[in-house]
């Protein structure tokens, strides 16, 4: 279970450490949305789960106990120690807990080394399914992404993930803004290339706003559970095609058409007469462009 605002300063109190605004560092105190975190990712035993922060490790605790084996990257070195010292110990085969930046290690490490990574992963997965017969329709390749994300560095660590292996399904706390700028419908002011690459590989599924009361320190946004989950046909944007949709929308009072001259010279006409035929034209806006159409670039 969560610990309370209470007892949560009180641990804070005994390891010497405030919360550190710039590390997004506001502690979860509800124990219903850890439990509903772990249900919308239909966590199993023997899953493969990566979290992101995980802090005073309340949220990790409670995948342990479900049987998943986590894999888990904290940026705070006294969290670190923390948690290595307590949950570290209790479950020194189902934790893995790397210190370091979730942007520059967006899995936690999960798939860094053939021997403890993805390959590990894989072994494990198909001898467990080699028992058992597949349950839930999932490769045994597969893993999953559960975490309270820092809010500061959503988006840039949504953007590495995005570049592959995905995950099966994604539970991320995140700030609402930027839930919603992740699931918005071309058309709106909040879509954009986030949207586009997010969308292209995972359907938003219902997902639970959250009280800012959930936290210690309570904070100043409000918060969204976000619910992603791969697409049967996931697609992923080649790098060199995301930074040409990132710079448009860089630009979003530009239309499409004078965009596509100034960076596709040859072939972007190709692609422009594509969005004529789908009942668009060059004074299209990026924003208005839909994601099936983006994935035809």
């Amino acid at each position: 279970m969560p610990l309370s605002p209470t007892a949560t300063r009180e641990l804070l109190a005994q390891l010497g450490h405030g919360p550190v605004r710039r590390l997004g560092q506001n502690f979860l105190v509800d124990g219903n949305i850890v439990r509903k975190s772990i249900t919308l990712a239909e966590i199993a035993a023997g899953d493969t789960v990566v979290e992101i922060g995980p802090g005073l490790g309340t949220l990790t605790s409670a995948l342990l106990e479900a049987g998943a084996h986590v894999w888990a990257i904290e940026l705070d070195p006294a969290l670190h120690a923390h948690i290595a010292e307590t949950l570290g110990k209790q479950h020194p085969s189902a934790l893995r807990l790397m210190l370091g930046d979730a942007v520059e290690h967006p899995l936690a490490g999960l798939g860094d080394s053939p021997d403890e990574g993805l390959e590990a992963n894989i072994k494990r997965g198909s001898a467990r399914s080699e028992r058992s017969g597949p349950s839930s329709g999932e490769s045994p390749t597969a893993f999953k992404i559960v975490a309270n994300l820092p809010y500061a560095i959503a988006t840039p660590w949504l953007d590495a993930v995005l570049s592959g292996p995905l995950p099966a399904r994604m539970v991320l706390m995140l700030q609402r803004e930027a839930a919603d700028r992740y699931a918005a419908a071309p058309g709106s002011k909040s879509f954009g290339a986030i949207s586009v690459f997010l969308q292209a590989a995972y359907d938003v599924a219902p997902g639970h706003n959250v009280a800012a009361s959930c936290f210690h320190p309570r904070p100043e946004i409000e918060s969204r559970l976000l619910h992603l989950v791969k697409k049967q046909e996931p697609h992923l944007f080649p790098a060199a095609t995301r930074l040409l949709i990132r710079s448009c929308f860089q630009q979003r009072r530009k239309q499409i058409g004078a965009l596509l001259r100034d960076r596709l010279p040859d072939e972007g006409a190709a692609f422009l007469e594509h969005l004529i035929r789908a009942g668009y034209s060059g004074k299209t806006r990026p924003e208005a462009i839909p994601v099936a159409l983006w994935m035809q670039l």
